[in-house]
């Protein structure tokens, strides 16, 4: 009776906690996210310009617990902005954070995966690459991002890791832009796509968000 009772307190716990971990970004959001027009919500405040690395840890622990038993052997994220993010949840995975390039510099020899990204963030189109040295067939993969909006990232990303042949496990976003559709299209498609934040509306008129239940 004992032991049934412990158990029953330790999963009351963990689920008291990872809903207390979700909170605490979308709370952070509504405290220091700015919604500009053109749907653009600016948290350079503490996810992707200045960081707040107690909270993406918070989020690293939880995403860790999300895929808890699967076993991941490579974190893969794009330049620059999901490496804050990727970071943390690879040191939680004890696995290597790998990030696509942008551009080819010297210092990546040899073969590379490449894929077409449309930025729209940026209003461009780019290239990014990884090098095929740090991606291998045995490796099973968990990409990382700061953003989900259209999903064109993602979309690279699970390229580059089909070319590579290696395992995708999943995705995992700090902040998902619900009413662009990027998400549920690529869970449409088997992808699995977890979210710490999934916003279903915004208002850069009266700055008001709204988060998906």
């Amino acid at each position: 009776m004992l032991c049934f009772l412990s158990e029953y307190f330790i999963i009351i716990t963990r689920m008291y906690k990872e809903e207390t971990d979700m909170q605490l970004l979308e709370e952070r959001i509504i405290k220091d996210g700015k919604v500009f027009s053109g749907n653009v919500l600016k948290v350079d405040s503490f996810l992707n310009h200045q960081i707040d690395v107690e909270l993406l840890d918070k989020m690293g622990e939880e995403i860790k617990n999300l895929f808890n038993g699967v076993n991941i052997t490579k974190v893969l994220t794009i330049e620059a902005s999901g490496i804050g993010v990727g970071c943390m949840v690879a040191n939680h995975f004890k696995c290597p954070l790998l990030f696509a390039k942008k551009s080819k510099t010297l210092n990546i020899k040899g073969d590379v995966y490449t894929s077409k990204v449309e930025s729209f963030t940026h209003q461009c189109t780019y290239d990014i690459i990884v090098s095929k040295d740090f991606l291998k067939e045995n490796d099973t993969v968990l990409i990382v991002d700061d953003f989900l909006a259209k999903g064109n990232a993602l979309i690279g990303l699970i390229d580059i890791v089909n070319q590579s042949s290696a395992k995708l496990a999943g995705c995992a976003i700090a902040i998902e832009k619900g009413y662009q559709g990027g998400g549920d299209k690529l869970r449409a498609q088997g992808v699995r796509v977890e979210s710490m934040a999934i916003i279903d509306e915004m208002d850069d008129t009266t700055g008001n968000i709204v988060f998906r239940k």
